[in-house]
């Protein structure tokens, strides 16, 4: 057997330095303590792997060069091509030159690692000491016309810190002050030959500052005070005066020149063993409306000469900042001033938390940004005319669900997948066909944003599904006529004219939990529909809902749908037989039928309808399964096994034909279970695991009468499992390790219906955060 990789859905960690671009293209990111890869060079590609190595969270990333990329986390540790615990604490910032890596952290110290040329052993170089202040951001670059290094820092002191390499150590050479909140961010431009170095500096504050670095020569005005004329200069001090009685007011302006001396083992053309540099503001940018969290240049382009600077905020926007020259009162001179270019993303407001971070592509064409929901929204340049015409346009991304990924299921077709998070989302995914190349699976809706951790979802009907969360209400929801026809758009599914009779969308009144049906035209695209983007999935894509099912005393654990999709079951937390039960409820009437499944004592861990629905199995925190059986009303018990598992069982399945069903229990052992004589069922086989077995689910079987039977593990491992008609022993065919498998427990496995024999998909879903659709080759 062979297994690859269909589809990943994963999202972004909510680090401003949890990203970076390769010189290829290929954008790395930190999705909880995973690394993904992501190639933004063909616009149908999403996420092509994910990479382990990490156990805390990652904070940060910094492509080295074209082989190799740094990675830190938050518990202190780094890794390229070796793993190092750098700091006692977690690792804020990250930067990387050719010879060395930096890395500062929240216990209050910057390091200074000597990269090697060879295979030896990278070394500690210096620490430097903050004095109790949190390094946020961190950048290096070389000076002009040196060779010497610049390393500037920011963080919770509200200033930047310029050191450079005095010989043989790093010493602190000025104090850029300014700023009144914290510096989130910080970057070097790439310098002209004869131009100057330029910092900029984005915080807090919501403002950005520029800072001019070049070779200090006694007598001469720095490039910025030769370009600042004293028109410009009035102009803009009356400009900041104009906030003199709101919250903006108290901006410091400091045209005061630092000298930095750098002191080098060569001596210069004057026989000086030192050169001088001068570090003078330039500009101050006010545009966001609140703190700056990510800041990045424009790499050189030949179609775009002039230096961007691009800028993210929490008030959900981009910023592309440039120079336009402006006529000054003197008819024979000119003057450059930085101006606001491009603005993307939302209006009015922080929505969200906003955006994270943002990256160029190595080519300049496009800017990509994360939002703090962890999904990536990016621009590409269509035109290049000139910089007041560029024409910007978004594209397709990547996104996924934030924190523990609890349930996926299956259309009854196959066509969709439905997954649900603590991120207090639900999501669709599709396969979108394409001409040439195989179709390819994006997230299609989110249909429920919800106010409480989505524990659970299951399809009623191909447009209808039921939803848990952590609270004590079942919902239920519907498809809208927009969804069907971006379906029908993207060919993706269609449907029959008596489908269509539905509200137009839905939305979410101010203060409530239920989506509403919406009556009125949402337009996501004009004229031609394509896949939303996750600014759209977050606001226009929802499902009305349709019904409120109550009835258990504590907030629900796990529900279940029957075959037919006539019943739905569910159960909520429970610490004694009386809550420990299992409420069935009819979808025509949405009335409770019959009484509640009593029997266990502990709280209901998972239900499960056999292909029939004639049978009802529950698994429990009690150790014990039951089976109940179709009566006139209801459902009524039949058998339990008191003690099959000697810990807890955290799931079961039926295989469909009805004969043997599976339970997974924490005591690392999967049960396959018969039936005997009369209503008597057995244990057959035992199949021991590795860790706890957390997740189980079988196919029916092929063509040479085999089945096969999926178990996830806790440590984030998917084992196969085949048996043929004639046998009751179970054969290990293959596992799937954390190369395309999962890092931390596997919460629910569901083979699709509907694929070919030799090609099977299954769908899985992780503590780890990710979503992932694989391929098993059946060889």
């Amino acid at each position: 057997m062979n297994v690859s990789t269909a589809y990943i859905s994963a999202s972004t960690n909510r680090y401003s330095g949890a990203s970076d671009v390769t010189y290829e293209g290929t954008v790395i990111f930190g999705s909880s303590n995973l690394i993904g890869l992501w190639d933004v060079s063909d616009d149908d590609e999403g996420i092509s792997k994910m990479i382990p190595g990490h156990d805390g969270v990652v904070t940060c990333i910094r492509v080295m060069n074209s082989q190799s990329f740094a990675s830190a986390d938050d518990k202190g540790e780094w890794t390229s091509f070796a793993n190092f615990t750098a700091h006692k604490q977690a690792i804020s910032a990250l930067c990387v030159t050719d010879e060395y890596l930096v890395t500062g952290s929240s216990d209050a110290t910057v390091k200074l690692w000597k990269l090697p040329q060879d295979d030896s052993v990278v070394q500690i170089f210096q620490t430097i000491s903050l004095s109790g202040r949190y390094p946020l951001s961190l950048a290096c670059a070389r000076l002009p016309q040196s060779n010497s290094l610049v390393l500037a820092i920011g963080g919770t002191d509200r200033n930047i810190q310029l050191w450079t390499r005095s010989e043989t150590m790093f010493v602190q050479a000025a104090v850029l002050g300014g700023h009144e909140d914290w510096i989130r961010g910080l970057s070097f431009s790439s310098p002209e030959a004869d131009g100057p170095l330029v910092l900029a500096s984005g915080s807090q504050d919501a403002t950005i500052r520029l800072w001019n670095i070049e070779v200090y020569k006694k007598g001469a005005k720095s490039q910025a005070s030769e370009s600042l004329s004293d028109d410009l200069l009035d102009a803009f001090e009356e400009s900041l005066g104009d906030f003199g009685d709101t919250e903006e007011g108290g901006r410091q302006i400091s045209l005061k020149r630092h000298i930095l001396s750098v002191k080098s083992k060569q001596e210069n053309t004057d026989g000086i063993n030192s050169s001088l540099f001068s570090v003078t503001f330039d500009a101050l940018l006010v545009g966001h409306e609140a703190g700056i969290t990510s800041i990045s240049w424009r790499a050189s382009n030949a179609n775009s000469p002039t230096p961007t600077l691009l800028s993210t905020s929490v008030d959900s926007s981009l910023i592309l900042w440039s120079t336009a020259t402006v006529n000054t009162e003197s008819k024979d001179r000119t003057s450059s001033i930085w101006i606001n270019r491009q603005r993307f993303g939302d209006i009015g407001g922080q929505r969200l938390g906003g955006f994270v971070g943002g990256v160029w592509r190595p080519d300049g064409d496009e800017v990509l940004a994360w939002g703090w929901s962890g999904g990536w929204r990016r621009w590409r340049c269509e035109s290049h005319a000139t910089d007041d015409d560029e024409v910007w346009e978004e594209a397709g991304a990547i996104g996924g669900h934030r924190g523990s990924v609890k349930s996926v299921d299956w259309s009854p077709s196959g066509t969709f997948l439905i997954s649900s998070g603590i991120d207090q989302t639900t999501r669709i995914h599709g396969a979108v066909p394409r001409t040439d190349k195989p179709a390819t699976w994006y997230e299609l809706a989110r249909p429920q944003m919800h106010g409480y951790d989505l524990l659970g979802t299951v399809f009623l009907e191909e447009l209808k599904f039921a939803s848990i969360a952590d609270e004590k209400v079942l919902r239920i929801f519907e498809a809208p006529l927009r969804f069907m026809e971006l379906m029908e758009t993207l060919h993706v599914s269609q449907f029959s004219e008596n489908e269509r009779n539905r509200p137009m969308g839905a939305s979410v009144p101010p203060l409530y939990l239920s989506n509403k049906a919406d009556e009125d035209e949402v337009t996501i695209a004009a004229p031609e529909m394509r896949r939303p983007f996750d600014g759209e999935l977050a606001s226009v894509t929802l499902w009305p809902e349709v019904e409120k099912i109550f009835g258990h005393g504590y907030e629900s654990i796990t529900l279940a749908t029957s075959n037919s999709g006539r019943y739905i079951a569910s159960s909520c937390k429970a610490s004694s037989p009386e809550h420990a039960v299992v409420r069935i409820y009819d979808t025509t009437t949405w009335q409770p039928v019959g009484e509640p499944l009593a029997g266990h004592s502990l709280t209901v861990t998972q239900i499960a309808f056999s292909p029939d629905d004639q049978l009802i199995l529950t698994v429990s925190r009690d150790r014990s399964w039951r089976l109940y059986q179709r009566a006139e009303e209801g459902y009524r018990f039949l058998v339990h096994e008191s003690k099959p598992h000697g810990r807890i069982i955290w799931d079961c399945a039926w295989a469909p034909e009805g004969d043997i069903f599976a339970t997974a229990s924490r005591d690392k052992t999967v049960k396959i279970w018969g039936k005997n004589d009369g209503d008597n069922w057995s244990c057959v086989s035992t199949l021991k695991t590795e860790e706890s077995a957390t997740a189980v689910h079988f196919t029916a079987f092929d063509s040479q009468q085999k089945r096969y039977l999926a178990v996830g593990l806790e440590n984030g491992k998917i084992s196969i499992y085949s048996s043929v008609k004639s046998d009751t022993s179970w054969t290990s065919k293959m596992a799937i390790t954390s190369d395309f498998g999962h890092v931390s427990q596997i919460n629910r496995l569901r083979w699709r219906p509907g694929t070919g024999e030799q090609f099977r998909e299954i769908a899985s879903c992780s503590e780890d955060g990710t979503l992932k659709i694989l391929i098993v080759q059946i060889v």
